[in-house]
């Protein structure tokens, strides 16, 4: 997927460099009278097309997992088993608004962040 993002880069700047190019006739260069938007047209239009790349590959994906994270976060009860970032696999025994107590195998209990939670288990 990143070899897409650069040849898509790529061809944006190779096609807005044409457009650029002045274009010579006869060995001396011919200078137009383009003025106002139509000069910086071919700028803006790669600034719009990294801004798309940028948000279909960075913004989109990482706020799709924020919204998974709160749901998993919201949907959690007591009873259920789950696994933490640190690799701790145990069972709530309580949940507050910003942390949860688990209950680990041999019956001790660790109170930790909710925010560290990161999957639910099959029990």
């Amino acid at each position: 997927m990143g070899r897409a993002v650069v040849a898509c880069g790529l061809l944006l700047l190779v096609l807005s460099g044409a457009a650029w190019a002045q274009e010579v006739v006869d060995g001396t260069s011919a200078t137009s009278t383009t003025s106002g938007i139509s000069q910086y047209l071919p700028l803006i239009i790669l600034l719009v097309a990294f801004g798309g790349i940028f948000y279909f590959m960075l913004i989109r994906p990482q706020r799709k997992r924020q919204q998974e994270m709160n749901t998993l976060l919201s949907g959690l009860k007591r009873g259920d088993k789950v696994m933490t970032a640190g690799g701790i696999i145990a069972e709530i025994d309580s949940i507050g608004d910003t942390s949860v107590v688990l209950l680990l195998e041999e019956g001790s209990k660790l109170r930790m962040a909710k925010a560290s939670i990161v999957r639910k288990l099959d029990k």
